[in-house]
């Protein structure tokens, strides 16, 4: 039987598939964990070009943490900070892993699964996909690591809208917020996440790695440095640019090398 959290591959494609599908794909202290490792790793692979999330069926993402592992893993200030301190980890992972993310959003995305989508580069979901972190129902707090890349995303508005409001929402609110990225039919959402995976596999991968780089980097207010500032400009000495211009003006195809 497969693990809670696994990864498929296909060519250059990796999916990150979260399989606990009797709890919608809530994630224990382990599956966080789990995850945060299986990024790091995949960080490492050179000939890797993009990093699929999706959930194992189409009823969910993920449901949020467990809280049946709360009693075991949450429950004194010790254990908080520890619990904590693996997602913030996890999150950070997936956040600075240098191969771009897509999150094939089916079904319930609440809680984690809302923390784990927002830092993936793309986001689709199907139209009666479901949103929402009714946390305040439950009497916790997101830590600041898990509420950085929400407010990312959505803006300090709709953070507020999302966490004081604890109320589920549909995919075209989440569109409106500027959560998800793009909605398709329910049964096509893999078919697009996949799609958009190839697109991003066909591109020149120091480019794209060189792209969410420089795009964080910007978040940053601090001015840029000398290094940082010539670094973008190191993709015209590789050889995918020599590729790349060459079949452009051949009107061919270009076979990347990622060198």
């Amino acid at each position: 039987m497969p693990d809670a959290v696994y990864v498929e591959r296909e060519a250059n494609i990796a999916t990150v598939i979260l399989n606990r599908p009797e709890k919608l794909n809530a994630l224990d202290l382990a599956s966080w964990a789990k995850v945060g490792e299986i990024l790091r790793q995949l960080d490492g692979e050179d000939g890797l070009r993009c990093i699929v999330f999706r959930g194992v069926d189409a009823r969910a993402f993920a449901a949020g943490s467990d809280i049946a592992g709360f009693a075991e893993h949450r429950s004194t200030p010790p254990q908080v900070r520890k619990y904590g301190e693996t997602i913030d980890a996890t999150l950070t992972a997936i956040a600075v892993c240098r191969h771009p993310t897509v999150a094939a959003i089916r079904g319930v995305c609440v809680g984690g699964g809302m923390e784990i989508s927002s830092v993936c580069d793309i986001r689709i979901c199907g139209a009666s996909s479901r949103f929402g972190a009714p946390i305040n129902r439950l009497g916790l707090t997101m830590s600041h690591a898990e509420l950085r890349p929400l407010i990312d995303v959505v803006g300090i508005t709709g953070a507020l809208e999302i966490l004081l409001e604890g109320a589920l929402f549909g995919a075209e609110r989440a569109r409106e917020l500027g959560f998800v990225t793009r909605i398709v039919a329910d049964d096509d959402v893999d078919d697009e996440a996949y799609a958009t995976a190839r697109r991003i596999a066909e591109g020149a991968p120091l480019v794209n790695r060189w792209h969410k780089k420089f795009i964080r980097r910007l978040a940053d207010p601090t001015p840029l440095a000398q290094e940082e500032i010539d670094e973008a400009f190191e993709a015209f000495d590789t050889e995918d640019y020599r590729i790349g211009c060459r079949a452009f003006l051949d009107k061919t195809t270009p076979v990347f090398e990622g060198r």
